[in-house]
């Protein structure tokens, strides 16, 4: 710790411990700890107290009975168990008992603070910081912390109960390594007297009868057994294997979902895998078997559902069975991509269960059992499953299933985008499911085009897709305007869709909506007409006389929104399509390339919003490669080997990029007040150096008057005068005010925080001090 730090320290701990003065906000007490983490990161935790006996101090005032901030109690906490992490610092602290009154019965335990959940919080987070050491295992044996953990497990809290049972978690992880990091004994009477109490504690968990008490013993295993694999992991699981295999054989399974969970994170006996997946499976199969139209089981995921296992353990609620089901295709979704899944997958029963789940939702089942007309009233309407079975009927477009049931999805799917009763947000979903199954269809060997029956579908697609980008739901005509972008993105150059495509309404009411009151809508609305651009697909202009008329006049809008739009996101939506159409060398742009860049870039440098420039940077530079004929490194920042090149030929090449001002834009942005500008301004820069040779008579040129002139306006820039422009630049100038530019410098100031200097811990504890009086304003430096 530097001098100036120490001498501030012993005001700040004296108003950390004087309940009478305003307390730091969290931030700064957070940002305080942060700091004496990092100086016993790097250095003695015991020297620091030694130095700084103002800390035990403020330790020891924690003790005394008084009206304490719960904020400055919980700091001090954490604070005790970064000092006692190091083994010398913690027996330092233990000379005088100050450990066991901090974290035992003598401590908050015992007070009125402990009723706030900031200071059992605080416990918590200093315990696990301790908790280092054998000397910490000892302790925490001793003072009857483990018993603590044990409760707060069940705290009304939700942070403080996860975070206790993460410190069970990192205790057995600390008591657990046998000697030399082997692993232990089997025998539990030798094990440390910490880890035979935890697990003697997820024993007896495990055989409770209450959930709550399985579930937490469940859930502290999947945190040991996804987050550790070292050998004593193997040891535990022999142990606990039985009572797990155990919880297996109820009916019904208790706290199925953390019981999967765990299953499912252990590599272990295949044969548990095997039923964790039958658990995980039973909500699905339910539904199957309720909504069956012949009476008797439903022969779909045969051997999931058991003699005993009925339909009824979806009924008792609405909320039971709606939390139930999201949660279990939420683990389906999870699971489908992983290698480990079960082999072989059900894939058909699942598309079933998830159509069915849809049409349940959605109204158009027909159950003909009580239980399944019971469970319609339950989900009939229920967004959150139509939410949930959406996203998992797209994720299993990964797979094949039956042709029949293949037309069941897609049927599904159109019954759910023509609904009025259908949420925004289900749309949305609606539409990204459609999408994945679409590209998912059946393909002829070496043809991309959509196969028939996906053109049979896309024909009753889009009408429903006209009606809902005329929706009075901004949200929705952005979802349907989103879904066109991606589908004329795959397929707008196959004759089965574009046929299709201007067959109808769509591309019309694509463009009308460029002037729709909705920004995002409108940014939407700039990206699909881009893409129905690029690939031919806009509205003719009326008349033969006029090919292509529309064309330009798209270019024109888009300039036009460019220009005059008063919210960033189209504004943003069109620089993208600008780059993209310069890239793809679009017609319009290919006719006067070097106008419509200039163009663009005179509207982008007057832009307030600075990803709309920084937009502009980017369109500069795929103009730059275009001309220079050399494509850019992956490192904008790289520098590579210069090639000599002739002066007439550099020069020659370099005047194009004269015309269009893209220097005078770069260097502009160069000095742009927002940093990310300015980097990639520097990028460019820096590549285009690179990508340049200097030869004799370009050094000459570095001594021109109009080279210090302009070297003279660039240093006006900077200092905030950006109002006399550069004019009409030379190849020559360019490149000698290119290479008087430390670059290399700039680069490496953007690169620093803004906040470097004032975020000092000197700073900081001015800052406090200042806040409550201690320190005149002047010395306060608040950032």
């Amino acid at each position: 710790m530097d001098p100036e730090c120490s001498q501030l320290l012993p005001a700040l701990c004296a108003v950390l411990a004087d309940p009478r003065q305003p307390m730091a906000d969290d931030t700064c007490l957070e940002k305080l700890l942060d700091w004496f983490k990092t100086i016993t990161e790097a250095g003695s935790s015991l020297l620091l107290l030694q130095g700084n006996p103002c800390l035990v101090e403020l330790l020891c005032h924690m003790l005394k009975p008084q009206d304490l901030s719960s904020r400055v109690l919980a700091f001090s906490l954490r604070l005790a168990g970064v000092l006692a992490a190091q083994e010398d610092c913690f027996q330092y602290l233990q000379q005088g008992e100050l450990l066991p009154k901090l974290f035992g019965e003598a401590g908050p335990l015992g007070g009125a603070a402990w009723t706030s959940p900031t200071v059992r919080s605080g416990w918590i987070q200093g315990l696990r910081s301790l908790a280092q050491h054998p000397s910490a295992l000892h302790f925490l044996a001793d003072c009857g912390a483990v018993d603590t953990i044990f409760s707060l497990q069940e705290d009304s809290s939700l942070f403080v109960a996860s975070a206790a049972g993460q410190l069970l978690v990192h205790i057995l992880g600390l008591s657990m390594p046998g000697p030399a990091g082997g692993p232990p004994s089997l025998q539990a009477g030798d094990w440390p007297a910490c880890a035979q109490k935890i697990v003697g504690h997820i024993e007896e968990s495990l055989r409770a009868t209450a959930t709550p008490q399985i579930t937490q013993a469940l859930n502290v295993l999947t945190t040991t057994f996804g987050h550790c694999h070292d050998p004593w992991t193997q040891v535990l699981w022999v142990r606990l294997s039985p009572l797990v295999a155990g919880l297996l054989e109820k009916d019904p399974v208790p706290a199925a979902h953390s019981l999967v969970d765990l299953l499912l994170s252990v590599a272990r006996p295949q044969a548990l895998r095997a039923q964790a997946f039958a658990v995980l499976l039973q909500p699905l199969a339910c539904v199957l078997k309720a909504t069956a139209q012949d009476p008797g089981p439903s022969g779909v995921l045969d051997g999931i559902v058991g003699d005993s296992m009925t339909a009824d353990m979806l009924l008792p609620s609405k909320a039971a069975c709606v939390g139930l089901l999201c949660r279990t295709l939420a683990h389906l979704e999870l699971l489908l991509p992983l290698p480990q899944r079960p082999c072989p997958w059900p894939q058909a029963p699942l598309l079933g269960a998830a159509v069915t789940l849809l049409q349940l939702c959605g109204g158009s089942a027909r159950p003909t059992s009580d239980a399944g007309r019971h469970l319609c009233g339950l989900l009939l309407g229920c967004v959150r499953v139509q939410r949930a079975a959406l996203d998992f009927l797209g994720t299993l477009s990964e797979g094949t299933g039956p042709r029949e049931l293949v037309t069941q999805v897609f049927a599904v799917l159109l019954e759910y985008l023509r609904s009025p009763d259908s949420s925004p947000t289900v749309l949305k979903k609606a539409f990204q499911a459609t999408f994945r199954w679409l590209l998912s269809s059946p393909k002829t060997p070496g043809c991309w085009d959509l196969d028939p029956h996906a053109l049979l579908f896309l024909r009753d697609l889009l009408p429903v897709l006209q009606k809902r980008l005329c929706s009075p739901c901004w949200e929705v005509r952005d979802s349907g305007l989103e879904f066109l972008t991606q589908m004329t993105r795959h397929w707008g150059g196959q004759a089965g869709f574009r046929h299709a495509l201007l067959a109808s309404e769509v591309p019309k009411l694509t463009e009308q909506l460029l002037r729709d009151p909705e920004s995002y809508v409108r940014a939407s609305a700039v990206t699909a007409m881009g893409q129905l651009s690029s690939q031919g697909l806009c509205v003719p202009a009326a008349g033969p006389e006029h090919p292509g008329g529309q064309q330009k006049s798209l270019l024109a809008e888009l300039l036009h929104i460019l220009s005059t739009d008063s919210e960033g996101f189209p504004r943003r939506a069109v620089m993208q399509v600008f780059t993209q159409w310069l890239r793809d060398s679009h017609a319009d742009v290919a006719g006067d390339t070097e106008q419509f860049v200039a163009g663009v870039l005179q509207v982008a440098s007057q832009d307030l919003d600075w990803e709309v420039r920084a937009q502009g940077l980017e369109l500069a530079l795929v103009f730059l490669e275009q001309t220079l004929g050399q494509p850019r490194s992956h490192c904008p920042c790289a520098v590579t080997p210069a090639v000599a090149a002739p002066v007439g030929p550099l020069a020659q090449a370099l005047q194009p990029l004269c015309r269009v001002r893209l220097f005078e834009f770069a260097f502009r942005a160069l000095f742009d007040c927002d940093r990310p500008v300015a980097q990639k301004s520097c990028d460019l820069l820096l590549f285009l150096r690179a990508k340049t040779a200097s030869s004799g008579s370009l050094q000459e040129s570095r001594s021109s008057p109009h080279v210090a002139s302009v070297e003279a306006a660039l240093q006006r820039w900077q200092a905030g005068d950006q109002a006399q422009p550069l004019g009409d630049l030379e190849p020559e100038v360019v490149l000698a005010v290119l290479r008087s530019l430390d670059l290399e410098g700039l680069q490496g100031a953007l690169a620093e925080s803004s906040d470097h200097v004032e975020k000092s811990p000197q700073s900081l504890l001015q800052d406090m001090l200042a806040t409550v009086g201690v320190l005149g304003g002047n010395e306060a430096d608040c950032y």
